[in-house]
């Protein structure tokens, strides 16, 4: 066994990111954890279902082979060790390579992130995914509302970004939100080849395309990057992914148009946007999370 995770993708997820808990959830949230503690030992030997975090993770769990392992999930979650009993007996069940998991029984689980050095977090708790951001680890909230990803491509991780404050900074949004789209649309076109300064997704986009040349007989890895741009600002973005030596799959340019039909052709194992109405309009489709950063979640 390893000893250390160097030169892997590392992901940390919550048990509620990777299964479906929330018939469970609700009885910690109306009573307490001794309550909640008992019903996930109850129900032992019945696996939690999949979550919307599922297919993502049982696909990038599909490139370590026999070279040797490429990507390792952890489980980072805020439940008791006794109901990470339950977590674990599922992960068997449904036969997911998972050997390694932290439970903090309420406390912060993002402390352990930076041992871990994880190249994302998806949890169901807004504050963990807002305090792993503001400590430069790539975070997002899953949608627990959103459908599951379907299985048109089971050899092929799909993974959709947006792109101002999540892969590259907020630096043009917020020119949109004090002064417009057309202050907005000069102000990309002033300094199209001038690269936006990198976002919080970037170290993630990177750990993807390290693993997406790397590849294996039997899983690639697909990106496309998803944004409400449209020309003259798409210049600037991909002036930028060249000057970052990466290279998407697919662009969209939508201009503001809603961007959930347009991912529920791409079928993504997962999409990430910094904005809640981009989010919910995904999540109709395909597996989402929020990104809590930038301008438009301070308030948030």
């Amino acid at each position: 066994m390893a000893t250390n995770l160097d030169g892997q993708l590392v992901v940390a997820i919550s048990s509620r990111a990777l299964f479906d808990l929330e018939e469970e959830n609700l009885v910690f949230e109306q009573a307490d954890d001794r309550a909640y503690m008992k019903l996930q030992l109850d129900r032992l030997d019945s696996p939690a279902k999949p979550g919307v975090a599922f297919s993502l993770i049982k696909k990038l769990l599909a490139f370590n082979d026999l070279d040797g392992p490429r990507v390792e999930v952890v489980i980072l979650s805020r439940n008791d060790p006794v109901s990470g009993l339950r977590v674990f007996r599922s992960v068997e069940t449904h036969e997911l390579s998972v050997a390694r998991g932290v439970f903090t029984r309420g406390r912060e689980p993002w402390r352990y992130l930076s041992p871990l050095r994880a190249n994302l977090f998806l949890s169901a708790n807004p504050s963990d995914v807002r305090a792993s951001l503001m400590r430069g680890f790539p975070a997002a909230t899953v949608a627990l509302h959103s459908v599951r990803a379907r299985d048109n491509y089971p050899h092929e991780v799909r993974i959709a970004f947006d792109g101002d404050a999540v892969l590259f900074s907020d630096e043009a949004e917020q020119v949109f939100q004090r002064q417009g789209l057309p202050a907005f649309q000069q102000h990309e076109r002033d300094k199209a080849i001038l690269p936006l300064p990198d976002g919080p997704f970037k170290p993630l986009l990177i750990a993807l395309h390290r693993l997406q040349q790397v590849g294996t007989p039997r899983m690639s890895l697909r990106t496309a990057l998803v944004t409400a741009r449209s020309a003259p600002a798409h210049e600037r973005a991909i002036r930028t992914l060249m000057n970052w030596n990466i290279e998407v799959d697919e662009a969209m340019f939508l201009g503001g148009l809603a961007k959930g039909e347009f991912l529920r052709e791409f079928e993504p194992d997962f999409f990430f946007d910094d904005q809640t109405g981009h989010v919910n309009s995904a999540a109709l489709h395909v597996p989402a999370g929020h990104v809590v950063s930038g301008v438009s979640n301070q308030l948030s």
